[in-house]
């Protein structure tokens, strides 16, 4: 194809593509061009996507506004849903809390203290229905983060919503569903790798049969590099999870075409601008080649890379947390620059606490000032051609395809079996926590700045900014409504469904997608299904890395 052909291939997408009502012109009235640049072989909506995944990019649709938000009871929690979406958020993302995370009930004794400490504790189908009052999931997407109950939590989800009259096929959004970086970085595992990855294969399988608007999985950087990874080792971790998703799912007997496009991913915006943008760049671009070349997808959008993205969490501070909205905006500008597709911008306070209503909002109007005022939305890939972002690019490709090399050898040339050996090595754990080192040995010897940690510290002592605070009575709340279900649930249909789920879970063929949802609707909780799983599967006991 020749240069002038690339030109014209990409007028023509964009003169096709929608266009949303704005005035594509600077504030002084200078008319803006949706791209600039020579007439290269790359336009934004071609491979291999390094300037985005959509030739008019964000003149037809700016990104979804997609919140995080969860605390307390589901009753609390869809309270501040309902607050988001009448601030203009356009999509849910649902935190739950740690026993949840862990696949535990609130009464557990183990979750005393934690229930809706860091997020929303669920249960049960009734605190999946309540999560989801008067919310129309038939015209808005969601997202769960969460990962070793994934499927669970994707069961009671399905189950709710088939309840108030939403077929699952109409459901629109995304599961996490990431379990190798649990193993990597977070540490939220419950079962072995290789057993937590069958529950990975049901999820795919069954969206990809019976809902075609829902990503089965987030393929996360995010928790890679709030660990203490490098970018360079958030981008090629993450994708090379994503490579073994896409085997995965080969070896269930799916296509790669099937599976690829239904692949979302999830980065970190840190405070390094530019190196942020040009991973974003970068990731497309290797992940285009990658599934063409090595996977040999030969549809488009198996080779177009969709991601959220989140402003870093570890880059906020307790000291002085009014001027995390600033470190916040840099990085939101940073995700938008490099082309997400959605974006979820932290609280001022959430150094200290799940984020207040006021400090929630004023996340959300960041987001909105960039999309409506900076008019940085006008042109697509603006930063492209810079001799900086370029080169930088260039490296985060270069590094990436380094540890590739390595990952493979590991598998023996599959990316799959190289992460779980990867994990059973402690291989990433290692480099991660080498990494997280580092930085840290540069933080406390003044090499680099954080404002307010370990220099410019007048204003530490003011201590007025109100702060949501999760109390015993919340938890107390959460028990309470778990031991009615209890009470008056059929127990008789309960055993039958848990019977069914650890049967089929005896059988490695079996999708336990529908065991799961026929135990969702009995009101079998989190919990019990979980640890019936548990008794088949195994857990998992981490060697810690030396």
């Amino acid at each position: 194809m020749t240069e002038t052909d690339s030109f014209e291939r990409w007028q023509r997408a964009y003169a096709e593509s929608p266009r949303r009502e704005a005035d594509f012109s600077t504030l002084s009235g200078i008319p803006v061009e949706p791209v600039y640049g020579p007439r290269t072989s790359e336009f934004p909506g071609q491979f291999p996507y390094t300037r985005g995944v959509h030739a008019s990019m964000y003149r037809s649709r700016l990104w979804t506004m997609r919140m995080f938000a969860g605390f307390g009871t589901a009753i609390d929690t869809n309270q501040r849903f309902k607050e988001i979406i009448r601030a203009g958020g356009t999509g849910l993302s649902t935190a739950f809390d740690m026993p949840t995370l862990l696949g535990i009930d609130s009464d557990d004794p183990m979750a005393l203290g934690e229930v809706g400490r860091c997020g929303v504790a669920i249960d049960s189908l009734a605190d999946m229905r309540d999560l989801f009052s008067g919310i129309d999931l038939a015209s808005i997407t969601t997202s769960m983060t969460i990962n070793s109950p994934a499927a669970v939590m994707l069961a009671l989800f399905v189950a709710q919503a088939e309840e108030s009259g939403v077929a699952r096929a109409q459901l629109g959004g995304t599961l996490q569903n990431d379990i190798l970086k649990e193993y990597q970085a977070q540490k939220e595992f419950v079962f072995p790798p290789r057993q937590s990855m069958r529950l990975v294969r049901d999820t795919i399988a069954f969206t990809a049969a019976e809902m075609p608007k829902w990503n089965s999985v987030s393929v996360s950087g995010y928790h890679i590099r709030e660990a203490g990874s490098t970018a360079a080792e958030e981008l090629a971790f993450t994708l090379a999870n994503g490579f073994a998703y896409v085997e995965l799912a080969q070896q269930a007997g799916l296509q790669v075409d099937q599976v690829a496009p239904r692949l979302s991913f999830f980065f970190n915006a840190h405070i390094d601008f530019f190196e942020e943008i040009a991973k974003y760049r970068a990731a497309r671009r290797i992940w285009a080649k990658w599934m063409r070349d090595h996977y040999h997808a030969t549809s488009e959008r198996s080779w177009q890379l969709r991601f959220h993205t989140q402003t870093a969490g570890v880059s906020l501070t307790a000291q002085q947390p009014e001027i995390n909205i600033a470190r916040t905006a840099i990085e939101a500008l940073a995700g938008v620059l490099g082309g997400t597709q959605s974006l979820h911008t932290n609280s001022m306070d959430e150094a200290l606490a799940l984020p207040s209503e006021k400090s929630a909002r004023i996340a959300l109007r960041t987001q909105q000032i960039i999309a409506y005022e900076t008019n940085v939305a006008n042109v697509a890939d603006p930063l492209g051609g810079s001799y900086y972002v370029e080169s930088l690019t260039d490296e985060m490709e270069r590094q990436a395809e380094e540890i590739f090399g390595q990952i493979m050898e590991f598998g023996g040339g599959s990316m799959l079996e190289g992460c779980i050996k990867g994990i059973e090595d402690n291989w990433f754990q290692g480099r991660i926590a080498e990494s997280a080192y580092q930085l840290e040995r540069s933080f406390n010897d003044g090499r680099r700045i954080v404002v307010g940690v370990n220099d410019f510290l007048e204003g530490n002592d003011d201590a007025d900014l109100e702060i949501l605070r999760i109390t015993n009575e919340d938890e107390k709340r959460q028990i309470s409504r778990l031991g009615e279900v209890r009470e008056s649930r059929d127990e008789g249909a309960v055993n039958e469904s848990l019977h069914r789920l650890a049967k089929e879970a005896a059988d490695p063929e079996r999708n336990l997608m529908a065991a799961l949802i026929g135990a969702a609707r009995s009101y079998a909780t989190v919990g019990e299904m979980m640890s019936t799983m548990e008794k088949v599967f195994g857990r998992h006991i981490e060697v810690p890395t030396l």
